[in-house]
């Protein structure tokens, strides 16, 4: 049966941030993978993670697991939850989540372990992640990437796929994006090193925003940071461009369990048969009936799993 976790939360991750894993003892994590039979699945906040939540806790209670749900939206909140014991599971991004660890770990300045090669940004954060007492699932297909946008007509004007068709043009852009682009080096500096893109300016008008997207729609801006996984393009007639040089890193979805309550084969099994099906499209899909047509997350998520035979 699953249970809302609702006015205890704010209770919850006051008080439970003391009993996680010593990280005194590096890499020497000796208890046993624990199968606690009530699990609680945390999400961000936001529609893709509330629909991978839902996913999570039905595979799970098809499995024979009580599960509850509890939004937490910060990850400095929710990620010492998952050590702690107060959330089991969460679904997260490889080279985010990675990058996030290796910085709460060595410091701010750290050089980033997150990159476009999966297998290494699996093996970096498997090893921060499991001093913490977690363990990090395989991922599957999925992954939720920073992506960019023209709109249809300039795509098909210019004869434009690929981010390398854009370099290749010689076409001055004008970007629609966060302000933080003009220095991240997935963005402006990549587009420009990795791609040759001649990138005019940022216009500051956030990742994906509707605000970002009408502007590229207009005219005013010839291309958008957005995501993968981003339900609306269609209805700004705006079309992604192929990152061919893979400059976004991998940031594929995975599953982190807190080991000892969550760590058992019958979890991993569980959340495991979502690996063969899941795909960035089919996120994209449901993202769109959760925020465009109004649906419910936990409908979605079953209608989903049942369409793919992994509910009954």
């Amino acid at each position: 049966m699953r249970r809302a976790a609702g006015a205890l939360a704010a209770a919850l991750l006051l008080t439970g941030c003391s009993t996680g894993p010593s990280l005194e003892t590096q890499g020497e994590v000796t208890a046993p993978p624990g199968d606690s039979h009530h699990l609680t699945i945390g999400s961000a906040g936001f529609t893709e993670s509330d629909l991978l939540a839902q996913m999570y806790s039905q595979l799970l209670e098809r499995a024979g697991y009580d599960t509850s749900l509890l939004t937490v939206a910060n990850r400095e909140l929710y990620e010492p939850a998952l050590e702690s014991g107060q959330i089991d599971v969460v679904p997260e991004y490889a080279a985010t989540f990675a990058d996030w660890l290796n910085a709460k770990t060595n410091g701010a300045d750290a050089p980033p372990v997150g990159s476009p090669d999966l297998d290494a940004t699996m093996k970096a954060l498997r090893k921060l992640a499991t001093p913490r007492g977690l363990t990090v699932l395989d991922p599957g297909r999925a992954v939720d990437q920073n992506a960019f946008a023209v709109s249809a007509s300039y795509a098909r004007e210019h004869r434009l796929r690929t981010l390398s068709d854009l370099g290749a043009s010689g076409l001055e852009v004008r970007l629609a994006a966060g302000d933080e682009c003009v220095q991240r080096p997935y963005c402006e500096p990549g587009l420009k090193k990795t791609y040759g893109i001649d990138v005019t300016g940022v216009d500051p008008k956030g990742v994906g925003t509707t605000q970002a997207k009408r502007a590229v729609q207009s005219g005013q801006d010839q291309m958008v940071l957005t995501t993968t996984t981003d339900a609306t393009l269609d209805d700004f007639g705006l079309v992604l461009l192929a990152d061919d040089k893979h400059l976004q890193n991998a940031d594929y979805v995975v599953p982190v369990v807190n080991r000892s309550r969550a760590g058992a084969e019958g979890v991993t099994r569980a959340l495991g048969a979502l690996n063969d099906v899941l795909t960035t499209a089919d996120l994209a899909s449901m993202n769109q009936q959760v925020d465009s047509w109004r649906r419910l997350a936990s409908d979605v998520a079953r209608n989903y799993l049942e369409d793919k035979g992994l509910l009954k």
